[in-house]
């Protein structure tokens, strides 16, 4: 099997929305005729530059669905535009109930459940990572990221809580590490999400660690990248904090989203693994080699149907619109939905801020310029993440306004879709305001 996990290239580092945009979009919403949004899901009029740059993918068939969510403060649902097919061989059609691989946007919500047990006292923001992994109490770190992996020093400091929220710990990851450190990484089966069950050109056959336990004992062996608290580098920090959560709760940390995060949302359609019975709503996935999609993991077949051996708090989730969108109203509802509290209004807001180190050197990295939070971009009033096969969510606490595009294809840079789409965006919102 070949597993590894894609990262959303450079322009994960932007949420979905950014600036006089998002706030336009969210009074937009906000100005839509109360009766029709509360009774229809389709908006497409409303965006027309959004929904005619959809169309042009899904008619072209270079992607065989796409849609975008938009929701505003507490509505029960999010409103749609676009659409398509489960696959390009399929004619039914997506909707809100339609489940996709949403790797990274798995991120914020391991980061959620980590602010959880901050704010129950279970850890400390602060708190150095061997007081819960007594193995990572004394590492070392890389003269040369790209060499050795004998050529170290000690740590200068030692890696907490915080730094493995905002990727500042200095973790290396198969997709950022190069040399002998990407070797050591395959060699030891420590992947993230999975990709497929056939064999990709490109990627390592890696046989993936065979418990989470074991993955985080086998990443405590390998050097660090960077001194804790000094760089950003996206890494398997997030995929650790798994682990953490199991230490520190007592609980295996799938139980742990379960019980804590999914059941009290209503999130009934977010699985590790994907339920025989739900194959019929699962969404194929697209490897796009030379402009053309070719299926990488179909639907019926797809490698997620296995229990995973390593839950991946990084990128291992599979969800629907529906239940992303209430994680996003959890969020928007200050740790409340629908009267249930899930998480105090304390650890959203801490959560969903800037978490990172001022220490911490950006400038050369995804994120120059910007902040993060637990497991997602925090950039003023937004907080937010993208997922490998071209998925993206975010959350303005200003406009209170949700949104997220839904698609399926892989590396997320063979289309321009994320920058078309905020282009598409910006467009009608100065239609709107007549800017």
């Amino acid at each position: 099997m070949a597993f590894r996990e894609f990262h959303s290239g450079p322009t994960s580092r932007r949420a979905l929305l950014r600036g006089g945009a998002y706030l336009a979009a969210g009074s937009a919403l906000a100005t839509l005729p109360l009766g029709r949004i509360a009774l229809a899901h389709d908006v497409s009029e409303s965006w027309p530059n959004v929904s005619a740059m959809i169309k042009n993918y899904v008619d072209t068939r270079k992607v065989a669905n796409m849609m975008v969510t938009f929701g505003n403060a507490q509505e029960d649902h999010a409103h749609t535009v676009g659409g398509g097919t489960l696959s390009l061989q399929s004619n039914k059609q997506v909707d809100e109930n339609s489940l996709y691989r949403i790797y990274s946007m798995t991120k914020p919500i391991t980061g959620m459940a980590t602010m959880m047990l901050i704010d129950e006292g279970k850890l400390g923001l602060d708190q150095p990572l061997g007081e819960i992994l007594p193995a990572f109490a004394e590492m070392r770190v890389l003269n040369n990221p790209e060499g050795a992996l004998d050529d170290t020093v000690p740590t200068e400091r030692p890696i907490t809580i915080r730094h493995l929220l905002t990727h500042t710990a200095g973790i290396g990851y198969m997709i950022t590490s190069k040399g002998p450190l990407l070797e050591a990484f395959a060699e030891q089966g420590l992947v993230g999400g999975r990709v497929s069950r056939f064999p990709i050109p490109g990627l390592p056959e890696v046989t993936p660690a065979p418990s989470l336990e074991v993955w985080a004992d086998r990443l405590a062996e390998l050097p660090l990248m960077a001194q804790p608290g000094t760089k950003w580098i996206y890494s398997a920090s997030i995929d650790l904090l798994g682990r953490v959560i199991e230490v520190a709760s007592g609980q295996s940390f799938e139980s742990f989203l379960q019980t804590r995060i999914f059941d009290p949302c209503g999130m009934a359609s977010t699985y590790f693994t994907l339920p025989k019975s739900e194959t019929g709503r699962m969404t194929d996935n697209y490897g796009i080699a030379g402009g053309f999609p070719i299926p990488i993991d179909p639907g019926a077949n797809s490698i997620y149907l296995d229990v995973p051996t390593v839950p991946s708090g990084g990128g291992g989730l599979i969800s629907s619109p529906k239940d992303y969108d209430r994680f996003q109203r959890m969020l928007l509802g200050m740790g409340t939905l629908d009267g249930t509290k899930v998480m105090s209004e304390e650890a959203v807001r801490i959560g969903t801020s800037n978490l990172l180190p001022d220490t911490v050197d950006t400038s050369d990295s995804w994120i120059a310029g910007e902040g993060h939070g637990a497991g997602g971009r925090s950039v003023g009033t937004q907080f937010g993440w993208g997922g490998a096969a071209g998925t993206l969510a975010s959350v303005d606490f200003g406009t209170q306004m949700r949104v997220a595009l839904w698609t399926q294809y892989m590396p997320t840079t063979a289309y321009p879709i994320r920058k078309e789409f905020l282009t598409a965006l910006e467009t009608d919102m100065r239609s709107r305001t007549g800017g």
